[in-house]
């Protein structure tokens, strides 16, 4: 089986794409040829010139080591666009797909993410394959499947004129790519319950909860928490209560910093707020400033951020909105219980008083200082949550996911 992954651009840190870059690394491991189809841009940034890919009459550059993402990745040819925002265009992709379908063979494709025109693109380009079969021509079969990584349109994230074209990419979209998928692939019930609202067949659900990177779960299991205590210049007996996540207003660690003040006066707790600068970055080291209980780091190596989840006593995400948290599957995993917002695909990830603990919602800083307070007086019921929450996050390794996924294309194929 030939699967491809497409993605419209690669990450080093986002979840929809390190999931859809995931899916082609355990196929591999598992014995498939794949790739991740994407545009030029990596986080943003051209990983090679437009120019490049438009010398080339296919439309595309396949590497079989790209330089950012080390993974087989053919580099489209694509455009970004100022509306809708944050997304990237694929130019004359059924093209593209015709003609990757015609030189390697497309067995089985994977579209992520919404409000880009891959999906609506690749479920025509599967359509006229089915079409051309049934009029008599020689054509393979496809498997198609598709992943939004769905976020309602919640009117406390997005602005009325996102909110409406997100309304109206749902309305419209959907419909096309679910005549035309054989899978729906869902990171939580949830989601599956809202994608069968929106038209798609019961049978065609797959639930697929993001992904635990086995080599993340490896490097977890044998971190060294004195690691990341020595060089933040954390004491040994000092409890860490973890932000780890992008700076910005999506994932909200400013509640963090307004539950740290609430809780200045608990001795040896200190709150840690790691990861890549966001629009919430200058906020959140302003107001932190004169806190001896709060350190930031800023972006993480692997090593350091492994240690950062094996020292610490609980994880904490405020969240205004959440498909799923990758994250939050390494704390677990790590045996860290979570303190949740509960937005989203949070509530179904975390269950309440069993891996960790909800709160009212991601302005809810007493409800999480309680919470936090709670779980250090009673270290018997943060062991049970920890226990809980490690076995809970390795049913969700991806080598697992993709044997499971792979299983059911394989049985569609045949």
């Amino acid at each position: 089986m030939k699967l491809f992954s497409m993605m419209y651009q690669t990450s080093s840190t986002k979840g929809q794409e390190l999931v859809a870059q995931r899916m082609v690394k355990y196929a591999r491991k598992l014995g498939l040829d794949a790739w991740v189809i994407s545009s030029i841009y990596h986080d943003g940034e051209p990983v090679i010139p437009l120019s490049e890919v438009l010398k080339r009459i296919e439309g595309y550059i396949k590497f079989d080591r790209d330089p950012k993402v080390e993974l087989p990745v053919v580099r489209v040819d694509s455009t970004k666009t100022f509306w809708p925002p944050r997304r990237i265009m694929f130019r004359d992709c059924i093209t593209i797909l015709k003609n990757l379908d015609d030189s390697l063979g497309i067995d089985f494709l994977i579209t992520h993410s919404t409000l880009w025109n891959g999906p609506e693109e690749a479920a025509r380009w599967v359509v006229w394959k089915r079409l051309m079969k049934s009029l008599g021509e020689n054509i393979s079969t496809s498997i198609y499947g598709h992943m939004s990584h769905y976020q309602p349109p919640d009117p406390s994230r997005y602005d009325p004129i996102e909110r409406a074209f997100r309304m109206a990419w749902n309305s419209t979209a959907f419909q096309s790519i679910f005549k035309a998928a054989n899978l729906i692939l869902c990171v939580t019930s949830i989601e599956a319950e809202e994608m069968v609202m929106h038209g798609a067949r019961p049978d065609q659900i797959h639930l697929f909860p993001g992904g635990l990177d086995d080599d993340t779960a490896a490097l977890i299991d044998s971190a060294k928490p004195e690691i990341f205590r020595s060089k933040y210049g954390v004491r040994e007996n000092a409890l860490l209560i973890s932000y780890l996540g992008t700076v910005e207003d999506r994932k909200n660690p400013l509640s963090v910093v307004k539950i740290a003040k609430k809780l200045r006066n608990l001795r040896d707790v200190v709150f840690v707020i790691a990861g890549k600068p966001g629009d919430q970055w200058d906020e959140v080291v302003k107001e932190s400033r004169h806190m001896k209980n709060v350190i930031i780091t800023g972006e993480l190596s692997e090593e350091v951020k492994a240690s950062l989840i094996k020292a610490s006593y609980l994880n904490i995400i405020m969240s205004r909105m959440e498909a799923l948290g990758l994250t939050q599957i390494e704390f677990m995993y790590g045996g860290v219980p979570v303190i949740t917002s509960a937005a989203y695909g949070q509530k179904w990830l975390i269950t309440d008083g069993t891996e960790g603990i909800h709160v009212r919602g991601p302005e809810d800083v007493e409800g999480a200082a309680r919470a936090v307070e709670n779980l250090i007086k009673n270290v018997d019921r943060r062991d049970s949550l920890s226990r809980k929450a490690r076995e809970k996050a390795s049913n969700f390794l991806m080598s697992k996911l993709m044997s499971d996924l792979i299983k059911r294309a394989y049985s569609m194929l045949s």
